[in-house]
């Protein structure tokens, strides 16, 4: 492989996946998903995709552009996609995106997308050195 040549493809980005249910406990007094509940799953992502890659203890840095487009109803899957985009030294930016699925018609729509910074951290909770993403060649 030509280093020269190479190219990181969104089907090669280190991924994660979750899936959850969105129940009342986690909706507000109009029935839609808390803000709130969504950062909270949207980092638990980026924290797995993260974790995954680096293979060592990782933190939150940062959370940024995070566009909250069409809400997310009660009754509905939250599916959530996390992948990081670029890696740092010790730092990884993850983008992740959520979208709803009404389980009965299977309509889906991007609800929430968003972009986090997560640090991997060594045993004395310093920044730690971080694997490059994959690479292809074109």
């Amino acid at each position: 492989m030509n280093p020269a040549n190479a190219a990181t493809t969104l089907s090669t980005l280190p991924e994660a996946r979750m899936l959850e249910m969105v129940f009342p406990d986690h909706t507000n007094h109009l029935g839609t998903l808390f803000g709130g509940q969504a950062l909270a799953w949207m980092d638990k992502a980026a924290f797995i995709v993260a974790s995954r890659h680096a293979r060592r203890t990782v933190v939150t840095a940062r959370s940024e552009e995070v566009n909250f487009r069409v809400p997310v109803r009660k009754g509905q899957l939250a599916e959530l996609v996390a992948r990081i985009v670029h890696v740092g030294h010790s730092s990884m930016t993850v983008e992740v995106e959520l979208t709803a699925e009404d389980p009965l018609t299977g309509d889906r729509r991007v609800c929430t997308t968003g972009r986090f910074v997560m640090v991997a951290l060594d045993s004395n909770g310093t920044p730690a050195t971080v694997p490059p993403l994959p690479v292809i060649s074109e």
